[in-house]
């Protein structure tokens, strides 16, 4: 598992995850999951899950998430 400055260590197994509303029909799918009691976000493949998850805190999570943003347009 990797992890960002700003995220404490957790186990990617407490957590529940979802496929992305993004994901696409040619297979680049991912997954997210929240932690509960946690204000931190992980990422991983759906297609290698043993390969572990990518861990963001709140700030590395909104950052993120506004340069796919900034991507897609």
């Amino acid at each position: 598992m990797t992890e960002s400055a700003d995220a404490p260590p957790v186990a990617p197994q407490d957590a529940e995850w979802r496929t992305s509303s993004y994901t696409a029909s040619n297979s680049n799918c991912v997954e997210v999951a929240r932690f509960s009691g946690e204000r931190i976000v992980a990422v991983r493949d759906t297609k290698d899950r043993a390969r572990g998850a990518f861990v963001l805190g709140p700030t590395a999570w909104t950052s993120f998430v506004n340069h796919l943003k900034r991507d897609a347009d």
